[in-house]
């Protein structure tokens, strides 16, 4: 009997522990989670906050000042970077009005040639026979014809003259041949083009001027290039053309093409070399110059305001031009230079405030 009672004892006691170690599993594992779960949410309202739930936020203290800038007065130069490839001043795309087997070729590559030289020819047999039998017409008409007769025949044979002279082409210009593309022999097609000649006794360039900077550039003006072909110095060049229409760029930018001319380009410079340069504009300009936050703009319009002698401020209406670096050109308004102009300033102060007191939270410190 006494055994079985020792024995259940034992039993007992062994259920009792089983039981305390099962709650003390329980709490463990509760406290780890709730651990956890506070630290996941410290980590996210400091993430989202920038601060620890116990500290205030940031408080922006600010004052704004009132601060006085002189209008000034300064001496502008305009520069005006440009780019682009030299063309010749004129160039001839030498063409037959006929088609025939080239019969004289009198010319090559690098020939220098004058207005009216003949350049090409092509056989003319059909076309000299034509001439032939009109002026025999026209002559028997003459004597025996009707008036009609003969202006009739006149014109014909002033058509089959026209064509016979189609079967040679000219030159148009004084210039040199840059390209031959006939041979004596070939057979040529009316249109095609037969050589090319050039005029490079002076140099052109299109230019591509932005809208706001037009206004420094007039004709005749002077512009300094400088090409890789030509290191040793810059070529002088001088606004030719300034078109009436403007353009629109595909970024919507307004510009014109400005035609620059080369009065004396050097040998070593030809058509199609590529170049670096500017225009500088004439003289030097006054402007006047404020600081940008002194510029009050509201719907459209500008102004600023000027101290008076007697201490006194007024607001005046003002147009302006961003120059860039906080300056700012005044195109028009009443101001001078030397004119004193108020300035509101903003000073602003970080204070951090704990919500702890008495050291009784963690401190925060803002560098």
């Amino acid at each position: 009997m006494s055994e079985n009672k020792s024995e259940n004892q034992v039993r007992n006691q062994m259920r009792k522990k089983l039981r305390r170690q099962r709650i003390k599993r329980v709490i463990t594992i509760v406290v780890v989670v709730a651990l956890i779960g506070v630290g996941l949410f410290l980590y996210n309202f400091y993430k989202e906050n920038g601060r620890f739930p116990w500290a205030e936020k940031k408080t922006l203290i600010g004052t704004v000042r009132e601060v006085e800038a002189q209008v000034t007065e300064s001496i502008f130069t305009t520069t005006i970077d440009l780019s682009g490839y030299v063309e010749p001043n004129d160039i001839q795309k030498v063409i037959l009005r006929a088609t025939g087997t080239v019969t004289d070729v009198f010319v090559k590559e690098g020939d220098r040639v004058q207005k009216g030289d003949v350049l090409i020819a092509i056989d003319n047999a059909d076309q000299l026979y034509n001439v032939a039998s009109l002026e025999a017409d026209l002559e028997r008409i003459i004597l025996t014809g009707s008036e009609r007769e003969r202006e009739l025949t006149e014109m014909r044979l002033e058509s089959a003259r026209k064509k016979l002279d189609y079967t040679k082409a000219y030159a148009n210009f004084d210039g040199v041949v840059a390209a031959v593309n006939v041979n004596v022999g070939d057979y040529f097609d009316a249109g095609s083009t037969a050589m090319t000649i050039i005029d490079r006794s002076t140099l052109k360039a299109t230019i591509e001027i932005d809208e706001i900077d037009m206004q420094y550039v007039e004709l005749g003006q002077k512009a300094v290039l400088y090409f890789d072909s030509f290191p040793e110095s810059s070529i002088d060049a001088v606004v030719e053309y300034i078109p009436m229409i403007g353009r629109y760029t595909n970024q919507g930018i307004g510009v014109m093409d400005v035609e620059l001319k080369i009065p004396a380009p050097p040998a070593t410079v030809a058509p199609g070399y590529t170049f670096e340069g500017s225009i500088t504009s004439e003289g030097e300009t006054k402007i006047l110059l404020v600081p940008q936050n002194a510029v009050t703009s509201s719907r459209g319009s500008s102004s600023v305001t000027k101290k008076l002698a007697d201490g006194s401020t007024i607001r005046v209406p003002v147009t302006v031009k961003y120059l860039g670096e906080g300056m700012s050109q005044v195109l028009s308004g009443e101001v001078k230079a030397g004119d004193t102009l108020i300035v509101r300033r903003s000073d602003s102060t970080n204070s951090v405030f704990s919500a702890m007191t008495n050291g009784g939270g963690p401190q925060m410190r803002m560098f």
